[in-house]
């Protein structure tokens, strides 16, 4: 399903990735263990087309990423970063404001599809009228979640998604997201993801 094949990236006299490969196939869950500084994030980058790679082909379903292909990527792949940055908005204008989108438009989107989730994650009932900028790291993280599980993308990409979180709540988050019928690829320092059969490790 994707494909990373030969891929090459330095910045300046350091280089991130030589002659990188990597193949997910469709359903997979995949969790990318390498040592800080060896690009785990910078892979997502690539996947989405932020960052440009020196050489190197990466494939989704065969489309190769290009100008003509970017839209395609981005609109079958749904991000959740560590940083979870979010506008400044309140918590449902937000989501209002990204269903808008074009590619986003034929999603049924409506406060009682995303209270049921809110509820499911330990969110109170109010943080939907709340300002996003008064939510805790945690808060952000599960609400991050919850706009890309709305998102239905075919692909999810997940950087460090539960850390901010007690073990309680990092153990429902990960078995939710583990229950989707879903391609993944996550990136964690967090051993709760390694121990679980339905994972595949990748490492570099």
């Amino acid at each position: 399903m994707i494909q990373f094949k030969d891929i090459n990236l330095s910045f300046k006299d350091k280089i991130v990735f030589r002659n990188f490969n990597m193949n997910i196939k469709e359903g997979e869950k995949v969790l990318l263990n390498a040592s800080s500084g060896k690009g785990k994030s910078t892979l997502f980058k690539l996947l989405l087309g932020f960052q440009k790679f020196d050489s190197g082909e990466i494939l989704f379903e065969n489309r190769k990423l290009d100008r003509n292909n970017l839209a395609y990527f981005r609109r079958n792949i749904g991000y959740v970063s560590q940083d979870v940055d979010l506008m400044d908005n309140k918590v449902w204008d937000l989501i209002l404001e990204i269903f808008s989108y074009k590619y986003n438009r034929h999603i049924e989107i409506n406060k009682e599809k995303v209270l049921k989730l809110i509820q499911y994650f330990n969110l109170t009932e109010d943080t939907i009228e709340k300002e996003i900028r008064v939510l805790s790291g945690g808060e952000r993280q599960r609400l991050g979640l919850i706009i890309c599980i709305l998102l239905d993308r075919r692909v999810w990409i997940l950087d460090e998604v539960a850390s901010g979180l007690d073990k309680d709540m990092k153990e429902k988050v990960v078995d939710y997201i583990l229950k989707q019928d879903k391609t993944m690829i996550i990136i964690s320092h967090d051993k709760i993801w390694s121990k679980n059969d339905l994972v595949r490790i990748e490492e570099w």
